[in-house]
């Protein structure tokens, strides 16, 4: 599933073709998603302008200037891509994503016709990604919004504020990141690679990061850190591409190339003076990538 970095990249290709534009006209291609869409989907997007174009977390949101949002979830195969606006959709913008394979247009199941020129293609072969319209007024309320934690590269985010979400867990240190009630956006992926550079065990307990007082502990400090740099060396590389994420120009993520521990089993740690091996081993269902040597 695309995590924050792919998420980023996605909506920063977009936003040329979307921000400030109208949404001329609206092609939904089957009634559903993952979610059926709802019965007013289109017309509350068709003729509406896209203000701006942000993200919470792992979430894609159009602030439109009727006051809707759109919220739009990549779910595990879902992607963008940006066209000019041609009938039989050949004419791809140069530098433009166009997949060779004759059933790629079977999954293009959302078209969004905008008034600069484009059109952006909503791609979704498994159908786990879904769409979902609502009042900005009601935001707060918003189910898949509401219980999110803090970005991990916004100002709320630093040491003391994971160490005051850990305090006291039983958890393991793995899980609490991949939790979003504690931080936002963090997959598999970047909490293996923020682990691993900032030399944590992904087994060590999660209230190890706050003193007895609930202070920051030089654990917290160094992990937040790593995954500022983790986040932000990603989002640089347009993502990790591992199965299906590619950016809106078709363009692969290349962060994979840069991975110090994930996916990387059997291999030696890449910590200088460091003589252990990566280990793998499945934790809550996931695989967990780490230097049993210099991971503590």
């Amino acid at each position: 599933m695309p995590e924050l970095p792919e998420v980023e990249t996605v909506r920063r290709g977009l936003q040329p073709a979307m921000e400030g534009s109208k949404i001329t006209r609206l092609e939904l291609r089957r009634k559903d998603l993952r979610f059926p869409f709802q019965p007013d989907f289109a017309g509350r997007l068709q003729g509406r302008t896209v203000a701006s174009l942000g993200r919470r977390a792992k979430y894609l949101l159009a602030d439109l200037d009727s006051g809707d949002v759109l919220l739009m979830h990549l779910g595990m195969s879902g992607s963008f891509r940006v066209v000019s606006d041609a009938p039989d959709e050949e004419n791809v913008m140069p530098g433009a994503f166009h997949h060779p394979r004759s059933d790629e247009r079977a999954h293009d199941h959302v078209v969004f016709h905008m008034s600069s020129g484009p059109s952006v293609i909503y791609n979704d072969p498994r159908r786990f990604g879904f769409m979902k319209i609502f009042a900005r007024s009601e935001i707060e309320n918003e189910p898949f919004l509401k219980d999110i934690g803090p970005e991990p590269l916004g100002n709320a985010f630093d040491a003391a504020m994971l160490a005051g979400a850990t305090a006291g867990k039983k958890t393991s240190l793995k899980a609490a990141l991949l939790d979003q009630r504690v931080v936002a956006g963090l997959g598999n992926i970047y909490v293996c690679e923020a682990l691993f550079r900032s030399h944590l065990s992904p087994r060590r307990l999660a209230a190890t990061l706050a003193t007895k007082k609930g202070e920051p502990t030089d654990h917290s400090k160094r992990l937040v850190t790593a995954i500022h740099e983790v986040l932000n060396q990603a989002i640089k590389a347009g993502g990790s591409s591992l199965r299906d994420h590619r950016q809106t120009d078709g363009e692969l993520g290349y962060f994979q190339h840069s991975f110090q521990v994930y996916d990387r089993e059997g291999e030696p740690c890449q910590t200088d003076g460091c003589s252990g091996i990566v280990k793998r081993f499945v934790q809550n269902g996931r695989s967990t990538f780490w230097c049993p040597k210099c991971q503590r």
